[in-house]
């Protein structure tokens, strides 16, 4: 004999495995589901210094400031103004540091930040500016480039790049006094380091010529576009190509002078450029 219907167990029954059946679907939506932009909640270095880590300094040239950073912005309820220009500028308090949890993103100067270059963020200098951060503790130096906005933390002046805080020893504190001054190059090749006097002048090379440095020849030419993009997306220098006897050449420059010419030559050599070399014109 069939025990009597009892609709209430089997209403209850059917309506636990219909949930059952929903979460197990939400957990795998959710699992499949993009993260959001900043996946990590915490900031994080990476397990193991990695090869391809910079401990070349950014080279200070001459470059426009982007109209877009110039404007006014409010952060949690508090008003920036950029500055118009960044000669002259010094300062000092705490730098700390980001790393994975921004590595890969768009910087406020609309760039890809990269946790293994010398790059960093300030609340107010013009975007890009060129910075050297001195430890205070162990005089370590760096020069970075800024091309963001931050650190929005009452006391610290300037947010680093892991490459830049692993140069000054500063990871396991995670925040360090430095000082601060731009390295701020005018159109005319003139220097000058925060509120120091000008401490170099374009020299001349020989009579009115300019130096650059030759990175690759190829008879290519999209060859040598593609190239000459990559690298001024990398480094942020000028290029122009010339076409000789059937050879598109690619030159990065005008050089500010033959010490910029040599240390920015020296990089190359060191970043899988070893054939690059100096060249002349007028």
């Amino acid at each position: 004999m069939q025990p009597p219907l009892n609709l209430t167990t089997n209403y209850s029954m059917v309506k636990s495995t219909r949930l059952l059946g929903l979460l197990i679907i939400l957990v795998i939506v959710s699992g499949c589901a993009p993260k959001g932009r900043y996946y990590q909640k915490q900031d994080s270095a990476p397990n193991e210094v990695p090869q391809k880590v910079t401990t070349q300094d950014a080279i200070a040239t001459y470059q426009t400031y982007a109209p877009a950073n110039m404007r006014p912005y409010t952060i949690r309820g508090i008003r920036y103004r950029p500055l118009n220009t960044g000669k002259g500028f010094s300062d000092k308090g705490h730098a700390s540091w980001y790393g994975q949890k921004f590595h890969g993103h768009l910087t406020s100067n609309g760039e890809i930040y990269d946790m293994y270059k010398m790059s960093a963020a300030h609340k107010t200098l013009p975007l890009p500016s060129f910075v050297r951060v001195t430890n205070l503790k162990n005089s370590k130096q760096v020069v970075v480039r800024v091309n963001d906005r931050g650190p929005f933390y009452e006391g610290r002046v300037i947010d680093l790049s892991y490459a830049a805080a692993l140069k000054l020893d500063m990871l396991e504190t995670g925040v360090a006094e430095v000082k601060i001054d731009v390295i701020h190059v005018d159109r005319a090749g003139v220097i000058t380091e925060g509120r120091n006097p000008t401490i170099i002048k374009k020299s001349s090379i020989k009579v009115n010529q300019q130096v650059f440095i030759q990175v690759a020849a190829f008879q290519n030419k999209k060859e040598i576009d593609n190239l000459a993009k990559g690298l001024k997306s990398l480094y942020q220098r000028p290029y122009l190509t010339r076409f000789e006897e059937g050879i598109y050449k690619l030159h990065l420059g005008p050089m500010i002078g033959e010490q910029d010419a040599n240390t920015f030559l020296n990089e190359l050599k060191s970043n899988d450029y070893p054939d690059a070399y100096k060249v002349y014109f007028d």
